[in-house]
C-alpha cells in the first residue's frame, strides 16, 4: 500500500498546533530558534521532562547537543498585547538563522538557572538539562530534565494557524524562501534528492 502524503502530513501537522521559542547557551553564546516539534516526556508529575526535536541544519541544534541545556517557551494568543509580544518573538527567531547575527539582544530576558535565556515576554517556559538524546538522521531529539519553570501570563497558548493569519505577508514569504536549504538539508541527510519528490 503507497503512502498518501497529503493525509499523512494532515495527520501529523495536526499534532504540532503550538510553536515555541527555544532558546539555550553554549559557553558565552546564546541563541534560539521557533520549534513546531516540542511536547512533554513524562507522566510523572514531580519530576516532568520536555522533549524538542531541531533539525541539525540550525545552529541553535549544535549548541543545545553541546551544552545540554534548554528552555523552551509557549507563546501567549491573548490580552492583544501580549499577542503583539508572541509575534515579535515567532518573527525574530523565526526569520533568520543565527548564524547571520544575534536574534535574542532586542527581548527582555533573564538568566535560568542553566544560564540559558529566559524570554520575559512569553505565557511560561520550562527550563531543562538533557538527559537523553536520538538521533534521526536529519535531527535530534532531546529530552530533558525540567530544572526550571515559570508563568508569566493566564491568557490562552498561541496556535500556530492563528499566529500564520496575524504574520506580515512579505515576513511568511522570507520564511519560505529560507526553509528552503533547510528542508534540502534534511532531506540530504535522510538520503532523499534535495528538490523533493518529482511532480509533488
Amino acid at each position: 500500500m503507497s503512502v498518501d502524503l497529503d493525509a499523512a502530513n494532515y495527520a501529523l501537522s495536526g499534532l504540532r498546533p503550538f510553536p515555541v521559542a527555544v532558546t539555550t547557551i553554549d559557553g558565552d553564546e546564546v541563541n534560539g530558534l521557533i520549534s513546531l516539534s516540542a511536547g512533554a516526556a513524562s507522566i510523572v508529575p514531580e519530576a516532568p521532562r520536555a522533549t524538542i526535536s531541531l533539525t541539525k541544519y540550525n545552529k541553535t541544534h549544535d549548541m543545545v547537543l553541546n551544552s545540554g541545556v534548554f528552555v523552551m517557551h509557549l507563546l501567549a494568543a491573548a490580552p492583544e498585547e501580549a499577542l503583539e509580544d508572541s509575534l515579535e518573538i515567532l518573527k525574530g527567531l523565526g526569520g533568520s538563522s543565527g548564524r547571520d547575527g544575534d536574534k535574542l539582544s532586542r527581548f527582555r530576558t533573564k538568566p535560568g538557572v542553566t544560564g540559558a535565556p529566559i524570554l520575559l515576554d512569553t505565557l511560561c517556559y520550562v527550563e531543562a538539562r538533557v538527559v537523553k538524546t536520538l538521533d534521526m538522521d536529519e535531527s535530534t531529539l532531546f529530552v530533558g530534565d525540567v530544572v526550571g519553570s515559570e508563568r508569566f501570563g493566564t491568557g490562552e497558548k498561541l496556535r500556530v494557524g492563528e499566529a500564520w493569519k496575524r504574520l506580515p505577508r512579505e515576513w511568511i514569504e522570507q520564511y519560505d524562501t529560507n526553509h528552503v536549504p533547510q528542508l534540502a538539508s534534511a532531506r540530504r541527510y535522510r538520503g532523499l534528492p534535495e528538490d523533493g519528490p518529482a511532480g509533488h
